[in-house]
């Protein structure tokens, strides 16, 4: 199997201010070590930005890549405007160029976007491994970060209808 990492929205918009994703730094962290893992193994490290109209305006500041988030020339970028990153975009088609059968996922907005793409991914044959500790999402005023990426982490691990599944691995356990 060739696996790819699929680093989603890790983007400036979602690192600052008061709509903040929780523990930035340290997700950012884990998924650089992730990233830095993948391209020593020669695994395709993909990055995907979302855009839209307000905070995240292709090209702005906001829709950059995060400060501290390692990325190079040779990794591969798509640009997203739903939360499902393969929704209107060639990110299958990049996935079946590269000869990819399996993802590892990290990212922001671990209820959105994150789970989303996941899901998708499933749903297309792509056994997904999501990397705990490497995805976030901001507070929301109802459950806690901690409790959205729990129940996230538990409900994608338990989907079982499409024939592969999501295991969810620390990033520092996950190998290439």
């Amino acid at each position: 199997m060739t696996t790819a990492l699929l680093i989603i929205d890790v983007q400036q918009a979602l690192c600052i201010g008061p709509e903040a994703v929780a523990n930035g730094d340290s997700t950012i962290a884990a998924i650089n070590l992730l990233s830095g893992k993948a391209r020593a193994a020669g695994v395709p490290v993909i990055f995907v930005q979302h855009e839209d109209q307000g905070t995240l305006v292709h090209d702005s500041a906001g829709w950059q890549l995060a400060q501290g988030l390692h990325h190079t020339a040779a990794d591969l970028y798509v640009r997203k405007r739903g939360s499902d990153a393969f929704h209107q975009t060639g990110l299958e088609a990049l996935l079946k160029s590269h000869g990819v059968t399996q993802l590892v996922v990290c990212g922001m907005q671990t209820e959105f976007c994150v789970e989303s793409t996941v899901r998708r991914a499933l749903a297309l044959g792509f056994p997904v491994t999501l990397a705990a500790g490497a995805h976030t999402t901001a507070p929301n005023g109802v459950l806690s970060v901690t409790d959205v990426i729990a129940h996230h982490q538990t409900t994608l691990a338990n989907l079982g209808a499409y024939g592969v599944r999501t295991t969810i691995t620390a990033a520092s356990d996950i190998r290439f």
